[in-house]
């Protein structure tokens, strides 16, 4: 209920922003914020019928966490494949060109609560025909003969596809066959679209309180739910992957805990939202307190 308070909440301080802002701050004109209009979505990425998670925005906002913590949230190099190499920072794995093998790898850190954001790099060019990305528990082998999506093979894994744009889950893809990609565009009388392959940097978002995985661009733009019904189990971010020397990296940047937010948070939030990104450098010229700036920027 508290979190449904909270939603509601940020609903109505994204709609009556503007204008009590430009009132508070006279010395600001109105042209200022009549000149923010809506991001335009990009008309070749479709998302599920699903929505994107309540707290998805508040998540991108916040800063990642410090180059010292990742550490705790990366690659473990105890739970993999013999074939897969983990750096020494234990943010990037490389597989040694081990052939007929398909190997995979867990992160150190398993997650069963609240919402998450991880950074994924892996170079298109360095893929193969099986590069599968998702999470899993730790019950998925992580090793098997041939080239295979090895990651979603089992009911203990759920993966994507990169260079496909396929969902595997318990050996088969989940997708009907009139929507096997991913994302698809599901408004009606619409033709299916991908994003096929992912591009070399993109995200990934685990949401416990929805119990979905889905994933995003860098820019935070979301891709649609691709996984559901993932409540009550402890997972960890894995990899499957099949090419010579490919370097897989994986930065946590950060995550929330199932609590409603703050009153303070979620004004904070309807200002970053109605000034948009490109404005935010904007912010330290506003006629407001040093401090209030200061919390805005997440300072």
């Amino acid at each position: 209920m508290g979190q449904k308070l909270a939603t509601n909440m940020q609903r109505h301080l994204n709609e009556t922003f503007s204008t009590s802002l430009c009132s508070l701050l006279s010395p600001v004109p109105k042209s200022f914020f009549s000149k923010i209009q809506p991001t335009q979505e990009d008309s070749h990425i479709c998302t599920s019928s699903l929505p994107a998670p309540e707290r998805l925005q508040e998540l991108m906002a916040m800063p990642s966490i410090a180059p010292e913590q990742q550490v705790e949230h990366g690659w473990n190099p105890k739970d993999a494949s013999p074939s897969i190499v983990v750096s020494q920072s234990h943010l990037t794995f490389s597989r040694r060109p081990t052939p007929q093998t398909t190997d995979g790898i867990r992160s150190k850190m398993g997650y069963s609560s609240g919402i998450h954001i991880w950074e994924i790099t892996w170079p298109a060019m360095k893929r193969g025909t099986h590069a599968v990305v998702g999470v899993a528990t730790k019950n998925m082998p992580l090793q098997a003969e041939g080239y295979q999506a090895l990651l979603g093979s089992d009911q203990h894994s759920w993966g994507l596809d990169l260079d496909r744009g396929l969902l595997y889950h318990n050996t088969s893809n989940i997708c009907s066959p009139a929507s096997r990609r991913y994302p698809t565009d599901e408004r009606p009388g619409s033709q299916e679209a991908s994003l096929v392959p992912f591009p070399d940097c993109f995200l990934m978002v685990l949401d416990f309180d929805a119990g979905t995985l889905g994933y995003a661009l860098k820019n935070g733009r979301y891709l649609g739910v691709a996984f559901q019904g993932l409540k009550g189990m402890t997972l960890y971010p894995s990899v499957s992957a099949v090419w010579g020397n490919c370097e897989v990296s994986l930065r946590y940047r950060n995550g929330l805990q199932p609590q409603p937010s703050s009153l303070q948070q979620l004004c904070r939030l309807s200002v970053r939202s109605a000034l948009g990104p490109s404005r935010l450098d904007g912010v330290s010229a506003l006629p407001l307190p040093l401090a209030m700036k200061k919390y805005v920027l997440y300072q």
